[in-house]
């Protein structure tokens, strides 16, 4: 037996229920871990509301974690038992002791990287990884712009953009914000509550614009962004935190500089199980060598993880926050 969390209907925190279960026996590709921490993400609180489908009640929560390998199933020869591991795509269920997944679903990781570090940050940096490293590929004397700079892909794409030499401009709600936003490496801070973006980016940049612009707010900053990116360049549109963006016209596009405009996911660029650890690698040698600092603000009991997520939504949370089995 061991102890997971789970819900049997949509609802409140009240509805996460800390359980008894028997785990299944990894069957043919795929590897069962004991978690040693799991990743807290507002896409959970989306799938204990209902606001996006689970494929039967009841069913568990989370697909981020870190921990050793216990048993491998038929087929899997790239991981054995003891093996440190860390996942952040993998199917429903990390909020438990054991988790079991496919094996192309899991990275190594290195002794250099904790297992909360792991599991605060592979969602996040793994996204951040793709934007800056593959969507876009900055190589550096660049400026670009990204939206919510002190958010949780945020702070990791300010201290990513550092590292490469990248001057990034990071839009946020406040001067506290923005101070974070600073500290982690933002070349240039807006304050959107108080300041206009385009006109500032435009000042910034001698009216030059942004070859990327980089937006998971969606709905209400769409118009913003596409005036901040220069001819030819590319929107990036990964996140819809304010709502989807909608009624889009490709005359538009033309108008304002014959633009691009892409909505990626990480499921598409982690689309093996080599690129997923390329990905982690380039993240995990970033964290190593201190370029990429993991700030875990909180750390809660598994039992404890409505608790979390009430804490998550009600925006009392610094950094990121762990969940430990």
């Amino acid at each position: 037996m061991a102890k997971r969390i789970q819900f049997s209907t949509h609802g409140g925190p009240e509805v996460l229920a800390y359980v008894d279960y028997t785990p299944a026996e990894p069957g043919p590709g795929e590897v069962r871990v004991r978690n040693r921490a799991v990743g807290l993400n507002f896409i959970e609180i989306y799938v204990r509301s209902g606001l996006y489908p689970v494929p039967a009640l009841p069913s568990g929560v989370g697909t981020e974690g870190a921990g050793e390998v216990e048993s491998v199933g038929p087929g899997v020869s790239r991981f054995k038992p003891g093996d440190r591991v860390a996942y952040a795509t993998g199917p429903l269920g990390a909020y438990a002791e054991l988790h079991v997944l496919p094996a192309d679903k899991l990275v190594l990781l290195p002794d250099t990287i904790s297992f909360e570090q792991a599991a605060a940050v592979m969602l996040k940096g793994l996204t951040t990884q793709y934007l800056l490293r593959q969507t876009y590929r900055l190589q550096g004397g660049e400026t670009v712009l990204f939206h919510a700079a002190a958010g949780g892909v945020g702070s990791l794409a300010c201290q990513w953009a550092r590292a490469l030499g990248v001057q990034l401009i990071g839009t946020v709600g406040s001067a506290a914000k923005a101070e974070q936003a600073r500290a982690l490496g933002a070349w240039e801070v807006i304050d959107y509550s108080r300041e206009d973006v385009a006109a500032r980016v435009l000042a910034l940049t001698d009216g030059r614009k942004c070859p990327v612009v980089y937006d998971s707010v969606g709905k209400d900053t769409w118009e913003t962004s596409l005036d901040c990116v220069a001819p030819r360049g590319l929107l990036v549109s990964f996140g819809n935190a304010s709502g989807p963006v909608t009624g889009v016209s490709l005359g538009t596009l033309s108008q304002k500089g014959s633009l691009y405009v892409t909505r990626p996911t990480l499921a598409h660029y982690a689309a093996s199980a080599e690129q997923l650890q390329a990905m982690a690698d380039e993240l995990f040698g970033l964290i190593a060598s201190g370029a990429i600092q993991v700030q875990i603000g909180q750390r809660y009991a598994l039992a404890d993880a409505g608790r979390a997520q009430q804490a998550l939504a009600g925006r009392q949370t610094t950094g990121s926050t762990v969940l430990l089995p």
